[in-house]
């Protein structure tokens, strides 16, 4: 089975949608990346690596029941970032979304969260700013590329039904019936 990543820049919408999905979708398993983070993974010297490879482990054992997985995370959704890892190995093909929107759509849903909040800090919203580019001007030339879905104007449920739209046609070939490649004409 693939393992299908949605990601994007903090304040683009991953867990809200990832929120939204949960019970509407009965045939895959949806993870949010963030509940595994730890002080010990932040080793951007070795460019995250523990963190990716544990997840990969995780999707791997839990697709291994018959149940594929979406995981919504920023850092997974770069493919450099994925292909290398050994784990990897345990799917068929790695599928990458990623949700954008404009900067100042960005700059004002990260203003919006929480006081004290580390996200409002304005090094913290440079990055996230820099990184939403990254996947809007890089995204489509990666190895694989990853797909795009520009969030800015859109509601929660029009952005989660176009998720959940990506998510059936990435899997509808790995759940088609063997010798069914060809549509049946009706």
């Amino acid at each position: 089975m693939p393992l299908l990543i949605v990601s994007g820049a903090s304040g683009v919408g991953k867990s809200t949608v990832c929120h939204h999905l949960l019970g509407k979708l009965d045939d895959v398993v949806l993870l949010d990346s963030d509940i595994l983070w730890r002080p010990e993974f932040d080793r951007p010297e070795d460019h995250y690596r523990d963190f990716f490879e544990t997840w990969l482990r995780v999707c791997k054992n839990i697709s291994q029941s018959g149940q594929p997985v979406v995981l919504f995370g920023a850092g997974i959704g770069v493919p450099e970032n994925m292909e290398p890892c050994v784990e990897w190995r345990y799917f068929s093909e790695l599928c990458y979304l990623a949700l954008t929107c404009k900067d100042d759509v960005l700059v004002e849903r990260l203003q919006r969260r929480p006081q004290g909040s580390k996200s409002r800090e304005p090094a913290y919203i440079k990055t996230h700013v820099q990184f939403n580019r990254w996947f809007q001007e890089h995204g489509s030339q990666a190895q694989p590329a990853v797909e795009l879905l520009d969030t800015t104007g859109l509601s929660i449920e029009k952005t989660t039904g176009m998720v959940a739209a990506w998510i059936g046609r990435k899997l509808e070939y790995y759940t088609r019936p063997k010798g069914s490649d060809h549509a049946s004409s009706v």
